[in-house]
């Protein structure tokens, strides 16, 4: 059995993050959705309520569990037992990113592979804070996110 971890902050988690999860289910056994927890950086949603947002979303996939994890992902790749690190790419800044954590990973764990999985077109833009701050502003966000985390959003922004 192949087991993969898709980490993220998931704040918020987005269509695009759903679409990832949606076709990993498919490729791997089992998947594990990480919310990565950086005390470094400043979350709109608490580790608590991106667990609830993803939890209602993804209840229907029998292959995917939810986790929050605040350390090195490989150091939860190895616990858990996960080889495969999915990591979305929007763009070739994503890329260029994602590359250079790659080779970091696999320094930190040759054991550790990493796949690239390029979005769908429509989901290319969708970027987490650019939607918090088009919601800020009473955007129209409701294809970038599903209907639970838009009504969150409105939510915690007061609108």
């Amino acid at each position: 059995m192949i087991k993969a971890v898709f980490p993220g902050s998931f704040d918020p988690p987005t269509n695009g993050h759903l679409d990832i999860i949606k076709r990993a289910s498919k490729l791997f056994d089992n998947l594990d959705v990480l919310i990565s927890v950086n005390p470094n950086k400043q979350y709109m949603f608490s580790e608590q309520e991106r667990l609830d947002m993803l939890t209602a979303l993804l209840k229907d996939y029998k292959n995917v569990q939810i986790h929050v994890w605040e350390g090195l992902i490989v150091n939860y790749a190895k616990q858990v037992g996960a080889n495969v690190l999915i990591r979305g790419i929007r763009s070739i800044n994503d890329f260029s990113y994602e590359f250079e954590l790659a080779h970091m990973n696999q320094k930190l764990n040759p054991e550790i592979e990493t796949m690239f999985v390029p979005c769908k077109e429509k989901f290319g833009i969708v970027k987490s804070s650019s939607i918090k701050e088009l919601a800020l502003f009473d955007g129209d966000i409701s294809r970038m996110v599903p209907p639970l985390v838009e009504a969150s959003l409105k939510k915690k922004l007061g609108k």
